[in-house]
C-alpha cells in the first residue's frame, strides 16, 4: 500500500504539470521539472530530494527557511548499485536488491514526514545499464518511488548549486569536482568578488566516465602498491587534460572544492576523528601539502586498517585509494594551493532549485 501511494503522488504531480507523455513507459526517466507546482507552496511545506548514486542511495528532507532550508530527516547508505556494470553492462541482482532495500526506507520517511515536493533522481549506474528501465520499473512497482535519470550536464548544475554557498566569497571562483562511483564531474566556477551578490556561473564543465567503483574494478582496490596507484592517476590523468588546456589557465583566485566521499574521508582522516563528524568536515579547508601528507597516511595502511578506520569503515576500504587518485589526477591538472571540502552536493542543490522554483526562496 505504501509503494502504491507514493507511486499515486508521484502520478498526480507529472499530471498536474502536464509532464506524462502518452507514449512513455510506466517508469521513464522524466524530464527534470517533475517537482514543478503549478502554484507556490506554503512556507511550511515539506521538501524532499533523493540521490541514487552509483554507490550511494542518500535523500534529504527538509523545510525552507527564510535563509536556506531545515533538515528534518535525512539516509544514507553505500549500496553499490553500479558494481559490475562497467565489466556487465547490467545492473545485478544482488544490486538490485540493496537498492530496493535502500529506497523502501527513503520511501518509508517521504511518507511519514508528509513530503510532498519530490525530485527523485539516479546517476551514472543507470545512465550506463542495459537493464536500467527494467530497474527502473522494479523499483517503482516494489517501492513507489519514480526515478528520475538525470544526464551529466544536470549532475554538473546540481553538484554547483548545493556547494556554491562555500565558495571563498573573496574569491574569483573553484575548480568543483564531484567524484563519484561511476563518473566524476568537473565544473569551472566564474564569480565576480566585486559584486558579492551576483550569483556565480559555470564557465566550463566535464564528465569523465571514471569513478571510484569503476575504477577499482578496472584496477584493484584492496592491495594498492605505489605503481598501480600512478597507473590509475594516469589514466584519469588523460580524460583530464583536454578540460585542463582549455579551462585551466589563468587560475588566480581560485580553489579546488570537492564534494565526495574520498574528500570527506580525507578530511575525516586528516583531522584524526575517532568517527566521521560531519560538523567538523563540511566546509574544511586543507592545503596541498595536507592533502598530499594524508594520501600518503592511506596509502601506508593495507585493507584491514582502512576498514578498521572509522572514517573510512569496510564499505569505502576498497575504494578510497581509487577515490585518491582521481583526486591527485584532478590536482595535478589544476594546481591550486587549497582544497574547501563540501559534505553537500547533489541533494542540497535539489533542494534549493525546488524551492527558489516555488518562490520561497531567494537566488
Amino acid at each position: 500500500m505504501a509503494a502504491e501511494r507514493l507511486t499515486l503522488m508521484n502520478e498526480e504531480m507529472r499530471l498536474r504539470d502536464g509532464l506524462m507523455a502518452r507514449d512513455a513507459p510506466p517508469a521513464a526517466a522524466v524530464d527534470g521539472q517533475s517537482a514543478r507546482a503549478t502554484q507556490a507552496p506554503p512556507r511550511d511545506a515539506v521538501y524532499a530530494a533523493l540521490d541514487l548514486g552509483t554507490n550511494n542511495c542518500r535523500l534529504l528532507v527538509a523545510t525552507p527557511t527564510p535563509d536556506g532550508f531545515r533538515v528534518i530527516d535525512s539516509f544514507s547508505r553505500i549500496i553499490r548499485l553500479g558494481e559490475g556494470v562497467s565489466v556487465t553492462g547490467r545492473i545485478s541482482e544482488a544490486a538490485i536488491g540493496r537498492a530496493i532495500a535502500a529506497l523502501s526506507i527513503c520511501r518509508d520517511k517521504i511518507e511519514s514526514r508528509r513530503a510532498t515536493r519530490l525530485r527523485l533522481i539516479a546517476t551514472e549506474a543507470c545512465r550506463a545499464a542495459v537493464n536500467a528501465n527494467d530497474f527502473l520499473a522494479r523499483v517503482r512497482s516494489e517501492t513507489g518511488i519514480v526515478l528520475e535519470i538525470i544526464d551529466r550536464e544536470t549532475e554538473a548544475s546540481l553538484a554547483m548549486t548545493g556547494c556554491s554557498p562555500l565558495l571563498d566569497p573573496a574569491g574569483r571562483g573553484a575548480i568543483l569536482f564531484d567524484i563519484g562511483g561511476g563518473s566524476s564531474e568537473l565544473v569551472r566556477v566564474s564569480r565576480d568578488p566585486a559584486r558579492p551578490e551576483a550569483s556565480p556561473r559555470i564557465a566550463a564543465w566535464m564528465s569523465i566516465p571514471l569513478g571510484v567503483v569503476t575504477l577499482a574494478e578496472k584496477f584493484g582496490g584492496r592491495d594498492v602498491t605505489q605503481a598501480v596507484y600512478d597507473a590509475m592517476v594516469a589514466d584519469v590523468a588523460t580524460h583530464v587534460a583536454p578540460f585542463a588546456a582549455d579551462h585551466g589557465g589563468d587560475l588566480g583566485g581560485l580553489h579546488l572544492l570537492g564534494t565526495s566521499g574520498t574528500v570527506t574521508t580525507l578530511a575525516g582522516v586528516y583531522l584524526s576523528l575517532i568517527r566521521y563528524d560531519r560538523r567538523r568536515i563540511d566546509g574544511i579547508w586543507m592545503s596541498n601539502a595536507e592533502l598530499t601528507a594524508t594520501i600518503a597516511k592511506l596509502m601506508a595502511m593495507d585493507y584491514q586498517i582502512r576498514a578498521a578506520n572509522q572514517c573510512i569503515g569496510i564499505e569505502r576500504a576498497d575504494l578510497v585509494l581509487a577515490g585518491c587518485a582521481i583526486l591527485d589526477a584532478i590536482r595535478n591538472a589544476f594546481p591550486l594551493p587549497r582544497l574547501r571540502v563540501a559534505d553537500r552536493g547533489l541533494r542540497e542543490g535539489m533542494l534549493v532549485g525546488m524551492m527558489r522554483q516555488d518562490g520561497v526562496l531567494s537566488s
